[in-house]
């Protein structure tokens, strides 16, 4: 969702620049730290 908006508001400003690759990146390794990180806290429960 993020990722959605601040394409929208970049291609407002510049409608030549697109940033969506560029700012799906983050969230898409915020999702692999979580499962890394919960896989750790679930190995550490048995």
């Amino acid at each position: 969702m993020a990722a959605r908006v601040s394409e929208r508001a970049d291609l407002q400003a510049d409608p030549k620049n697109h940033l969506l690759m560029h700012a799906t990146g983050p969230n898409v390794a915020g999702v692999i730290g979580t499962a890394v990180t919960a896989g750790m806290f679930l190995s550490m429960l048995k």
